[in-house]
């Protein structure tokens, strides 16, 4: 709490916590966004998991299974990267950002709300994806507390640098028109690079397993299979091991190179205005 003049003034935190309730109310107002945004990997995950079948050798993991953990991330991409990207980019051209830049509040509580917003929605997005490889897959969910820790950090990390690239694309974006294709189209690219729509992705041809290695998507997925599925299915990685080390690093690197990307091109202003 700060005072001016005996004026108590509401922190950072505060606001943004309030400002995330502003953004979670305005997210689940638009039920066609929200049915996209929740329906499309939970659809995607249950349509190819019905399609492909098979147990992989030395392991008791099925195809649908080995899906499951991908399909987590790519949810988690498109929660952060696509819809916070077109969000900031529709505040931008509505005018939202010029008000509130102009209103008596720090910026860091807008994306403070804007954080709020996500997690919570990558959260559910979570849960229902689980359920799904649970209920549809008989997905079984890891006893060992490791192993949630490794989810965890990957999580952090991984929302993290997508948030942050999603904040830098909205700058990219020239009109809330033109936001879905500006956001879409390079994150279903990054999803077949990464290996997200294939079982194992040790089948991509081998140009495009080193194209999707540079970005965060593909050890995000990684490391969601490393903490949901057993040992037993490194036989069907690219390198027979999970590679936590380089995933924190790749992912962590990301997050630097995204908040750098932020700090240097974020607008508060529509290109119109400027």
């Amino acid at each position: 709490m700060t005072t001016t003049s005996g004026t108590i003034h509401p922190s950072a935190l505060m606001l943004g916590l309030h400002r995330g309730v502003v953004e979670l109310k305005a997210f689940f107002r638009e039920w066609d966004a929200v049915v996209f945004t929740f329906a499309l990997p939970v659809v995607t995950l249950a349509l190819l998991g019905s399609l492909i079948s098979g147990v992989y050798d030395g392991s008791d993991v099925t195809s649908a299974q080995y899906l499951a953990p991908s399909m987590i991330a790519a949810g988690i991409s498109a929660v952060t990267f696509v819809n916070l990207g077109t969000g900031i980019a529709n505040d931008r051209e509505d005018g939202t950002l010029k008000r509130l830049r102009g209103a008596p509040m720090p910026p860091v509580a807008y994306f403070l709300g804007k954080t709020v917003q996500t997690m919570v929605v990558v959260a559910a997005e979570i849960v229902l994806l689980l359920a799904v490889g649970m209920i549809l897959f008989d997905l079984r969910l890891p006893a060992d507390p490791a192993r949630w820790l490794t989810f965890g950090w990957v999580l952090l990390l991984g929302v993290t640098a997508c948030s942050l690239l999603g904040i830098a694309v909205s700058s990219v974006i020239r009109s809330a028109r033109s936001a879905g294709a500006v956001t879409q189209l390079p994150y279903l690219v990054l999803a077949f690079v990464s290996g997200i729509f294939f079982t194992p992705v040790s089948a991509l041809p081998q140009p495009l397993l080193v194209l999707g290695s540079v970005f965060p998507l593909k050890w995000m997925a990684q490391g969601f299979r490393s903490a949901l599925l057993p040992d037993t299915i490194l036989s069907a990685e690219v390198v027979r091991d999970w590679e936590h080390g380089r995933t924190a690093l790749i992912l962590a690197a990301w997050c630097i190179g995204g908040l750098l990307l932020c700090l240097t091109t974020f607008r508060w202003r529509s290109r119109r205005e400027r």
